[in-house]
């Protein structure tokens, strides 16, 4: 398995790969916090921050069919639950349907709200596509701990990186072992057994954070994660982070 599908690109030398985790971090919070507030139907000021990540991804020398594809799967996810807008908003109709039972009707302002909810959700994920493959996490963490994230956070999220690949790699295990004695039967018997599969699964997880925890307290453990990169806070990183904020703030002045 590989173990590199978070941060796969994160080695790349660019000018984006470059800046600070912190600055990379506020500003991708702040592009997404602009994306957030803006109405649905502003439809040239969507264009504007999908240029402006265009742009940061072209200089960022990310693969853009890598890209595209890891943004684009937030989009069944949002359907699922954003589907049935159109149906319930009320306003002019835009089509209807009648079987005597029931009538199903779909309305402008549905379709309009559908239609926003897609665009930021897509433009907010492309922003932390750019923003993980940008950055190490080992970095990410250092530099959310500056800005004072909790550390309780920090401690989840680095154990999370390290053995998210080793529950993978178990499971795989477990599934090719499922496989190799002929898995079949009636869907409750194929339910039962994936059930057995991830709670077999859990606890395994729950003794090796055991396991995990001792070895670290015999090895002196105090609650802290040192880190082996110091960050150091450029001029580049204070010129980015002014002139994209100025580009965020532009396209809502323009046209609001």
């Amino acid at each position: 398995m590989k173990h590199d599908f978070i941060d796969k690109y994160s080695n790349l030398d660019s000018f984006i790969h470059r800046l600070d985790p912190r600055t990379k971090f506020l500003t991708s919070l702040a592009l997404t916090i602009a994306v957030v507030l803006t109405p649905a139907g502003n439809w040239k000021v969507f264009l504007c921050y999908f240029l402006i990540l265009a742009v940061l991804i072209l200089f960022s020398r990310l693969p853009l069919l890598y890209v595209m594809k890891r943004s684009l799967v937030i989009i069944p996810f949002v359907l699922m639950v954003a589907i049935f807008i159109p149906f319930f908003k009320q306003g002019q109709i835009a089509v209807s349907y009648n079987s005597g039972l029931f009538q199903l009707s779909i309305t402008y302002d549905g379709i309009l709200i559908l239609t926003g909810i897609l665009i930021k959700s897509w433009l907010c994920i492309l922003s932390l596509v750019l923003l993980t493959s940008c950055t190490k996490l080992a970095d990410m963490l250092e530099g959310l701990k500056q800005l004072g994230v909790p550390h309780v956070f920090i401690l989840i999220l680095s154990f999370m990186y390290r053995y998210i690949f080793v529950l993978a790699d178990q499971a795989m295990r477990m599934q090719q072992a499922r496989d190799s004695r002929n898995f079949g039967g009636n869907y409750w018997h194929k339910f039962k057994i994936i059930g057995n599969m991830i709670g077999t699964l859990f606890i395994r997880s729950y003794e090796r954070g055991e396991r995990v925890y001792v070895a670290m307290l015999a090895r002196g453990y105090n609650g802290e994660v040192s880190a082996i990169r110091k960050l150091h806070y450029a001029p580049a990183d204070a010129y980015f982070s002014l002139l994209l904020f100025i580009l965020l703030l532009c396209p809502p002045l323009l046209w609001w």
